[in-house]
């Protein structure tokens, strides 16, 4: 008989046919999906200012605010994709139609820089007068991109859990197997996004802006076509409910019961030995949340058994869970301001590579590909890590590398660094732009000088990437991981959201016209310089926010480990000074 795996299942509702099933053919369709997301999202969010200025004709600061608000809402309705997947659609389908959504908003991306009425004519030759993009233009390029980002949420959130679905964790082979999906996936996401801001961008700037956004209809057209023709050989998880479906079930248990005293006695609260997941044991930390534990008369039925009710009621694992999820929140809002300078890399610092000389010979580099460096800061700052630092800390330390909390905060010195470098180089732009004078279409100064920034950002996140994703992953419950995967990548959302924000700020505060404001509708008779400075400032603000969280956590996780360490050791001498005695109680709250 063929090997079964227990814990999936075929397309057939069945126990998967190990033989039959999964694999790295199955993986592989899975992350094709994934590498035209990136391709798409990430060569359409790269160059977007640029058409956002040179062709609706929309000020500087709104069009920055159009590509920061596409990206994070992208990223932050993961959290709502991975809802819907765990509850009601499954990853498979979830997926799919993510793609088809996708497809779609690309579609109509494309029409809308085809059809003449959807634009603003072009600037009159010789004049710096130009009409602006109406509403109903800049709301059809709105819809098309928010399309996309929905499409986005749902399938990025799913795509890593779906393809590690195809791989069983109790055969050692295909865990080894596993363990290398990441790095791959790591490698697919990488080249997609390097196809978008080169291949993607060269289509848009050199041939036409609707080719280009229609490539990306196609290329999700064939990936989904691809995707979908591997149906039959997937391995499927049944839907367990959500996991935020629980957290509010803790907080609302809790909430119902907030006039309750937590007893004195913690072995009185309800805990429930018939559940499925590994038992934790009680902590001190949070005492609040116990309050969903505690059993008082209205948990009762009529003939004196526990009502199961998981809004009124939760074991002690569930709420232990809950606790965990709760530590985890310090680290998640300390390291939102630093995804920040992910969106300046989209937007102010593609403007000032547009005003730069970018030739190589007879080529011209895109402004928007120029996000290239900021890719290769990226890998050559992961492969820096993988083959220099963790061999070196092995040898020297006996430890595989830094801890995540060490690599975020490092991600933190090489952001900050980042835009330090930016600022000083926005006064050498500005400085030139004085010689020269504003409306020179290209400054003789080289794209060069534009190379640290993109490169020190991708640094800064390789670390960052790598360390929350780690965290989120390992630190949560072992039925979370979907949703810490989506409390790690809202973090990215809501940091384009800050910068979406901090950028209507300073334009109500210091104002657009030339001379006086920091981000004016040309970015030469605007001072940049100060924004940059004021987002490394902050950046370190909140660096500092962050070690305090850190010291924090670390405290507290080393306070929980002692408890579950010792309670844990009582617990095996009582099995083996009494094995016959059934302990916890028979009630269940689920």
């Amino acid at each position: 008989m063929s090997p079964k795996i227990t814990y999936a299942i075929d397309y057939k509702g069945q126990p998967a046919d190990k033989t039959r099933t999964g694999g790295w053919l199955s993986a592989a369709c899975i992350l094709v999906v994934e590498a035209c997301e990136r391709f798409s999202t990430m060569g359409i969010a790269a160059n977007l200012v640029t058409y956002s200025v040179g062709t609706l004709h929309l000020p500087s600061a709104t069009a920055a605010n159009i590509v920061s608000n596409f990206s994070g809402s992208g990223y932050l309705l993961c959290l709502v994709g991975g809802f819907v997947a765990d509850t009601y659609l499954g990853r498979y389908l979830t997926i799919a139609i993510s793609a088809v959504i996708i497809a779609v908003g690309a579609a109509i991306l494309s029409i809308s820089c085809a059809v003449p009425s959807l634009r603003p004519p072009p600037c009159i030759a010789n004049s710096s007068t130009c009409i602006e993009a109406n509403g109903f233009q800049v709301g059809v390029l709105n819809l098309a991109l928010y399309v996309i980002a929905i499409g986005q949420g749902g399938l990025k959130s799913n795509v890593s859990g779906f393809g590690t679905d195809q791989f069983d964790e109790n055969d050692k082979k295909e865990k080894s197997k596993m363990d290398y999906f990441f790095s791959r996936f790591y490698f697919v996401i990488s080249l997609g996004t390097i196809l978008g801001v080169t291949v993607g961008i060269g289509v848009q700037d050199y041939v036409s802006r609707s080719w280009g956004y229609g490539l990306c209809c196609f290329a999700f057209f064939f990936g989904t076509l691809i995707y979908i023709s591997r149906s039959k050989q997937y391995r499927y998880k049944k839907s367990l409910g959500s996991p935020i479906v629980q957290v509010l079930n803790v907080l609302m248990a809790a909430l119902r019961k907030r006039k309750l005293k937590c007893p004195t006695n913690v072995d009185t609260l309800y805990d429930d030995t018939t559940d499925t997941v590994p038992r934790l044991h009680h902590t001190d930390q949070l005492r609040w949340l116990d309050k969903a534990a505690i059993i008082d008369e209205n948990d009762y039925g009529t003939n004196g058994s526990v009502i199961r009710n998981r809004w009124k009621l939760c074991s002690v694992t569930r709420v232990e869970e809950v606790k965990m999820v709760v530590r985890l929140m310090p680290i998640w809002v300390s390291t939102i301001y630093f995804w920040t300078i992910h969106s300046q890399v989209l937007t102010f610092s593609v403007e000032q590579a547009s005003t730069m000389d970018s030739k190589i010979g007879n080529f011209q580099i895109p402004a928007g590909s120029f996000n290239t460096f900021y890719i290769l800061g990226i890998l050559i700052g992961a492969a820096f890590y993988d083959r220099v630092i963790i061999p070196w800390m092995k040898r020297w330390k006996g430890k595989h590398g830094f801890t995540n909390l060490q690599r975020m905060g490092i991600a933190f010195v090489f952001g900050i660094s980042s835009m330090v470098v930016a600022a000083i180089v926005e006064l050498r732009r500005i400085s030139v732009v004085k010689a020269v004078g504003g409306n020179v279409t290209t400054l003789p100064l080289k794209f060069y000088i534009l190379i640290p920034q993109f490169f020190l950002v991708g640094v800064a996140e390789s670390f960052m990437y790598s360390g929350q994703l780690d965290f989120f992953i390992t630190r949560s419950p072992k039925g979370m991981k979907s949703m810490s995967t989506g409390l790690f990548l809202s973090t990215v959302g809501l940091g384009f959201f800050i910068s979406s924000f901090m950028v209507s700020i300073i334009n109500s505060v210091t104002g657009n016209q030339a001379g006086t404001g920091w981000l004016t509708s040309n970015i030469n008779y605007g001072k940049l310089y100060y924004f940059y400075a004021l987002i490394a400032g902050l950046l370190f603000i909140d660096m500092i926010i962050y070690i305090f969280c850190a010291i924090w956590y670390v405290r507290t996780m080393k306070n929980a480990a002692q408890i579950q360490s010792i309670v844990a050791s009582s617990e095996e001498e009582e099995k083996q000074a009494m094995p016959i005695q059934m302990k916890g109680t028979e009630e269940d709250c689920n």
